[in-house]
């Protein structure tokens, strides 16, 4: 009880200090309010001193941002989260209908997501069912192009393609069921891609444990123990799949604005952008309430499904030693992606050719050209240096900060949900507030939220494996903590975790992508492969060769990241049996006793 009330206490803490910091943007940012007020209200007014003296007396900016924040904390009580800066209309019914849009949006998303990962899935449940798995595992290429495929261009291209020229579903707008469906696969796809990958890594195991045989021995029907399987993984996905909950509620900004859907992602990003501070209070404060939610709703589920066999020690370890898959994929992927860049290094990336523009491929711009004449080839072969290098450091940043934190979890527990409930855009402009605008910006905003999926996954492994029966008897052998933690807990948890951030490389580089479709990432002329995405969009019916050339790339980097993973394994033990030393308990230290075990 006194653990719950300290967790909900953090929890609060973090809540109260993030919504502080959005009081206080406009102030850390060195801007003035009443000027950016002025231009979201009115761009063509001039900025006189008597218009904005007359704002600044409307909405209380003399006052000070902390007289500013109490009197919005003051009426939230009361359910009265203020006015608007802009409209002047009421800001509580105006985001909650915005809340309502974006959980019907979230929750088609979700069923699209769970369809796509049960079709990963498939094949490893069908071979466990069988009994026919014999240690393969699925190759995971198709669904790693599938999560690195940008979800700005995935909705650019259902919209244009679906929506426009074919016109079987509305492209625009909100009005109705059927204008869901669109941006429920541009964000749903992704989304169900890494679930499902996730899960397909931890079915081998669970078809592995003593349970399995068993019900095979007994002549339990193969879709039986499939669905058992699938209970044994699910608690280890769960604390996952309440982030993409909250990230795809606020995180879907890109969608909500090329389907002109009037969501919490899309009304964030417009009060941040006009610092209409009430809105973007209101806004954040939701989808942090959303995420305590779906936190909750996780660990409330994890209990229903394995909690007596938690509380009990008695599970088996879905992280036995296995030997590095190999294969072929890794070697093509990656020849093939080095071979375009080796190729696009020798040409210059900056050369102009107005006669060229969105020229088609040919022997001379193997990749077409953009709408400048420059050629694809050589920006994406010279962005890639840009691009793999952050991705890669921000990638390793993540891994090691989700392990650190994600072994404390009632420390980074609330953390996580209230970092992940935060749009991208909104750490971005929160980071700029802090350090300024320069380069290295959207590489520390995305660097601040990439860690939280790892520290998740981090945390719901170990309290699998805390539990497993061979740890309880190592314990019993007189093992400490650190040697637990080291020797057994460790090597068994930081193999998924591992490939559970080479599955996030490509999903970095979007999220980079994001930010530079949004006019917050890499600018012109710099060829950063999502600064190409963004530039080429517009072009994407005339000149598709301009769009999919970047995608390719990041589809190749999603393929090869993944089929590369499985060779991040578990080293089996030498023999059948190994011998480990133990410690005595310390009533014997003058003795230590030499202890096989298998």
């Amino acid at each position: 009880m006194r653990n719950q009330a300290a967790t909900l206490l953090w929890r609060a803490g973090i809540a109260a200090a993030l919504v502080c910091a959005i009081g206080v943007l406009p102030w850390l940012s060195h801007t003035d309010p009443a000027l950016t007020v002025l231009k979201a209200r009115s761009a063509d007014r001039d900025p006189t001193p008597e218009v904005l003296a007359d704002i600044r007396d409307r909405l209380g900016l003399d006052a000070g941002p902390f007289h500013l924040l109490g009197d919005w904390l003051g009426g939230l009580w009361r359910g009265d989260a203020g006015r608007s800066w802009i409209s002047g209309s009421e800001v509580t019914p105006a985001v909650l209908q915005a809340l309502g849009v974006s959980l019907l949006l979230m929750a088609v998303a979700l069923a699209v997501a769970a369809v796509t990962a049960a079709l990963i899935c498939a094949r490893t449940l069908w071979l466990g069912a069988w009994r026919r798995l014999d240690g393969r595992r699925a190759g995971g290429s198709g669904s790693a192009v599938l999560a690195a495929l940008p979800e700005f261009l995935t909705a650019s291209v259902l919209a244009t393609v679906v929506g426009v020229q074919l016109g079987w579903l509305p492209a625009l707008g909100w009005y109705g069921p059927q204008w869901t469906i669109l941006p429920a696969l541009a964000l749903g796809l992704p989304a169900g891609a890494v679930l499902g990958r996730l899960l397909d890594d931890l079915l081998p195991g669970a078809f592995a444990e003593p349970w399995a045989l068993a019900a095979t021995a007994r002549g339990l029907p193969g879709r039986t123990v499939a669905r058992q399987a699938l209970r044994r993984c699910l608690p280890g996905l769960l604390p996952n799949t309440g982030l993409f909950v909250v990230g795809i509620t606020g995180g879907a900004v890109t969608v909500e604005q090329i389907f002109d859907i009037p969501g919490l992602g899309r009304t964030t990003l417009q009060a941040a952008l006009a610092q209409d501070l009430p809105v973007l209070q209101a806004g954040t404060l939701a989808l942090v309430l959303l995420a305590a939610a779906a936190a909750a709703l996780a660990h409330l589920l994890t209990r229903l499904l394995i909690g007596p066999a938690l509380r009990d020690g008695a599970l088996p370890s879905l992280h036995r030693p296995a030997p590095p898959a190999r294969g072929f994929p890794p070697v093509a992927y990656g020849g093939l992606l080095v071979g375009v860049i080796a190729l696009g290094l020798p040409r210059d990336p900056l050369a102009l050719d107005t006669t060229e523009r969105l020229a088609a491929p040919s022997r001379s711009h193997p990749f077409g050209t953009d709408a400048l004449g420059r050629d694809v080839l050589a920006r994406v072969g010279h962005g890639a240096l840009d691009t793999l290098l952050l991705a890669l450091a921000i990638t390793a940043a993540a891994l090691l900060t989700g392990v650190a934190l994600g072994l404390l979890p009632r420390l980074s527990g609330p953390l996580v949900d209230t970092v992940t409930a935060l749009p991208p855009v909104l750490v971005a402009l929160l980071v700029t507030a802090v350090v300024g605008s320069g380069t290295a910006t959207p590489a520390l905003a995305v660097a601040t939220v990439a860690w939280a999926p790892l520290a998740a996954h981090t945390s719901a492994l170990l309290r699998q494996e805390r539990a497993a029966l061979h740890l309880a008897a190592t314990r019993a052998l007189g093992a400490g903590p650190w040697y637990l933690l080291r020797h057994e807990l460790l090597p068994a948890v930081l193999p998924p975790v591992i490939r559970h951030a080479l599955l996030r490389l490509p999903g970095v580089a979007l999220a980079l992508a994001s930010l530079a479709f949004l006019g917050l990432g890499a600018q012109p002329p710099t060829p950063e492969w999502g600064l190409l995405l963004a530039e080429n969009q517009p072009y994407a019916e005339r000149a598709p060769w301009a769009v999919l050339a970047p995608a390719a790339a990041l589809a190749l980097l999603g393929a090869l990241a993944v089929t590369s993973a499985g060779g991040v394994r578990r080293a089996p033990r030498r023999s059948g049996w190994a011998e480990t030393t133990l410690p005595i308990p310390e009533q014997h230290p003058e003795t230590r006793e030499l202890v096989t075990t298998r």
